[in-house]
């Protein structure tokens, strides 16, 4: 059974620097892309980054320049690196994987449970 398990979430103070991880477990094949999504108090989820499987990304506009996102196929994990951190960022992050193939074939898309970032003065 495929699952995603977030790491890294924390407290640290604005202008400092967070690294969060979300491997995927299971009989896994590949995994046609990966992404972040943060959901702040009150707000909805909103993507974050993406990459896909070639290593193409996208990132929200107020993430661009601050925050890089990355993989590693051969661990099936996802990092997200920010950089310059504000307040606004603090929200609970979460982990998605699009397209999960295994031996079975294609399997729908998966969540992680989510890790909290808070960011402090």
């Amino acid at each position: 059974q495929v699952q995603l398990v977030e790491s890294g979430g924390g407290l640290v103070q604005a202008g400092g620097s967070l690294r969060l991880s979300c491997a995927a477990s299971g009989s896994i094949l590949g995994i046609n892309s990966m992404a972040w999504y943060h959901e702040g108090p009150g707000k909805e989820r909103k993507l974050v980054a993406a990459i896909s499987s070639g290593g193409s990304t996208n990132y929200a506009d107020s993430v661009k320049g601050r925050f890089t996102i990355s993989r590693d196929n051969s661990k099936n994990t996802v990092y997200l690196q920010m950089s310059s951190l504000k307040a606004e960022d603090t929200a609970v992050y979460y982990c998605k994987a699009f397209g999960v193939w295994t031996g079975r074939g294609v399997s729908g898309d998966y969540w992680g449970q989510g890790t909290q970032v808070t960011i402090s003065s």
